[in-house]
């Protein structure tokens, strides 16, 4: 099984928002205490690779994935949504048990 599964559109727009960033070597994900249902997903540049971190590279970038958040994580898939009523990327984990009624935080 994947650490996570980047899909074309998300690989096309962490590309657009690395090349907004010098620095940027790729973009991190992990999971944070968040809204009412425990567990919430953080998204952010990563300058410099760390061993805190698991690598995953796929479609030309290279996200990081927080070692603490692997066991939330893993087999998730990371993909881009532009439409009327949401835009950002939206995961699918299979690790997740429920979300609350809002949808921005979730439990495993």
């Amino acid at each position: 099984m994947a650490v996570i599964n980047i899909t074309d559109r998300a690989a096309e727009h962490i590309r657009g928002i690395l090349a907004r960033n010098d620095k940027a070597v790729g973009i991190k994900l992990g999971t944070s205490t968040h809204g009412c249902s425990g567990l919430g997903y953080t998204v952010d540049y990563v300058e410099e690779q760390s061993d805190d971190f698991e690598l995953v590279e796929d479609k030309g970038v290279k996200v990081f994935v927080d070692r603490k958040s692997l066991l939330f994580l893993l087999g998730t898939e990371m993909d881009w949504e532009d439409s009327m009523f949401s835009t950002g990327f939206k995961f699918t984990n299979p690790n997740e048990k429920g979300r609350c009624g809002c949808g921005e935080s979730f439990h495993v």
